[in-house]
């Protein structure tokens, strides 16, 4: 925990009657500077005098804003410790030979009681597993969409470039370049997928959006998202197409006009 203003608990001190305050426990007794100043704790008439302030740490889901928070030194008597639970921090090195060392202590100190332990990352992680996991299949089911799209643009583009064959032929002896036919059979279907983005986007961003109000702290989507959106849309479907338009393009139009 950063301390913004004041000390931490310390053994040079008797903090017994100290407290200390998160921001939004300041903010909302309306202190400014509350170092120095003493709190009543409900249902104990000693005065507690705040000794720091710390910077807003999350104890929950990023779902839940985050609450006022005072922290109060063991000695204060002000609570009784969490029994329940004791707190081990690890050097890294072999977990196993570390748990097994903690079960043989704690079968010595509480013989009666099973152990059973847990690691304060995955706590963490089982916050936002729910998250990780809808990440995951949205993922999947992109890549799917994605290769679904470019067969029927691939299939299109085939279809086109058959049904154009003469017309290609006869541009090409009028002097049309091999860019300028890739660039008449590709602009069509660019049209195309610069139209669907113009129309998934506001639905994407209020999709999002909705999403994105289940959390009390998150991030605002940037227009930038759908910039890059749009271009990897645009990049993929040029590449899925210019492998037949260019295949159409270099064809000798004596083959496609001999038929004429």
């Amino acid at each position: 925990m950063q301390v913004l203003q004041g000390r931490n608990f310390s053994r040079v001190f008797n903090d017994s009657a100290s407290v200390i305050l998160n921001e939004t426990a300041a903010k909302m007794i309306g202190w400014k500077d509350p170092v120095g100043k003493y709190l009543a704790y409900p249902g104990n008439d000693q005065r507690f005098k705040v000794i720091a302030v710390v910077k807003d740490f999350n104890i929950e889901s990023l779902r839940n804003i985050i609450a006022p928070f005072a922290l109060f030194h063991i000695s204060s008597q002000t609570y009784g410790p969490n029994a329940d639970y004791i707190s081990v921090r690890l050097q890294p090195g072999n977990m196993n030979d570390y748990l097994h060392e903690l079960e043989s202590n704690w079968k010595n100190f509480a013989p009666a009681t099973p152990f059973d332990y847990s690691f304060l990352d995955e706590e963490f992680d089982a916050l936002y597993r729910s998250e990780q996991r809808m990440g995951t299949v949205f993922s999947i089911f992109t890549f799917l969409s994605i290769f679904v799209a470019c067969l029927g643009l691939f299939g299109l583009s085939v279809y086109t470039a058959e049904r154009r064959t003469k017309e290609i032929g006869v541009r090409k002896v009028l002097g049309a370049s091999v860019q300028s036919i890739v660039t008449l059979l590709s602009k069509d279907f660019l049209k195309l997928v610069f139209i669907s983005a113009i129309v998934a986007f506001p639905l994407a961003w209020l999709a999002m959006n909705k999403w994105l109000e289940d959390f009390a702290y998150r991030i605002a989507i940037e227009w930038t998202v759908f910039v890059f959106a749009a271009f990897a849309a645009l990049l993929i479907a040029l590449l899925t197409i210019s492998f037949q338009a260019i295949k159409a393009a270099i064809v000798n139009p004596v083959k496609s006009l001999r038929t004429e």
